[in-house]
């Protein structure tokens, strides 16, 4: 009982971050607007502002518990918005190293290599021996690609990081902020009004990766790992139509 009121306001602080900066950069976008806007699945119109609100109230709330964990969060949503900007057609791990080995540098080559070293650097704060470092560095990075991986229809990332960090509330309230974010925008993002984009998903998804390894142990982070990995593999294989 005495946990609860942690999770609640570690929640309550994430939601009223991110809708506090939502509103604000909705009502003045920084830079060019264009860059605030994209088409989505079905040809409508979506504003991109909810993907660094979240990115914000995520890491602002996680902050204060584990400095670590918000680091991860803001590499993670900073490598995103640079896809957001400046991403291609190019789907996969397969296809961004092979332009890498010709090179040149796409936008998911440095979402794979910025957001893993965000999220091992992480890992080893968060961790003391060398094998949990590695492990929760894994989870981090892998947490993050499979939000951004099932962020193909309105409204699946946000509910992905509910599932996802729901259970991790039995551990701590480090879980709640990426939950609290997630919600703050999950009406407007099912509404087809803005959407996450890389910059959301990929933040969002390394809030609830960095609440996984803190709360978890060895074994815990292993069968974490195993399963992101397993994830990933998927993820590659249909992307590449296998």
């Amino acid at each position: 009982m005495t946990r609860a009121p942690g999770r609640i306001g570690t929640f309550a602080a994430a939601f009223g971050a991110t809708r506090l900066a939502y509103g604000q950069l909705r009502r003045r976008p920084p830079g060019n607007p264009h860059n605030w806007q994209r088409t989505n699945h079905t040809g409508r119109p979506v504003l991109l502002q909810a993907g660094p609100a979240t990115a914000f109230g995520a890491a602002a709330a996680v902050l204060p518990a584990a400095p670590a964990a918000a680091l991860a969060v803001a590499a993670a949503a900073v490598c995103g918005r640079y896809d957001d900007l400046r991403g291609d057609h190019r789907r996969g791990f397969r296809a961004h190293l092979a332009a890498l080995r010709d090179g040149e540098v796409t936008s998911g080559a440095v979402k794979l290599f910025g957001v893993g070293a965000a999220s091992l650097l992480a890992g080893a704060l968060l961790k003391e021996k060398p094998v949990d470092k590695v492990l929760a560095g894994v989870v981090i990075a892998g947490t993050a690609h499979l939000v951004n991986l099932v962020d193909v229809r309105p409204g699946r990332a946000g509910l992905t990081v509910l599932a996802l960090g729901a259970p991790g509330l039995l551990r701590g309230s480090l879980a709640a902020a990426p939950m609290g974010a997630a919600a703050a925008v999950l009406g407007d993002d099912l509404g087809e009004v803005a959407m996450l984009g890389d910059t959301g998903a990929h933040a969002l998804g390394a809030a609830v990766g960095g609440a996984v390894a803190a709360g978890n142990g060895r074994l815990g982070l292993a069968a974490h790992a195993a399963g992101l990995v397993a994830a990933a593999v998927w993820g590659e294989r249909r992307t590449r139509g296998e």
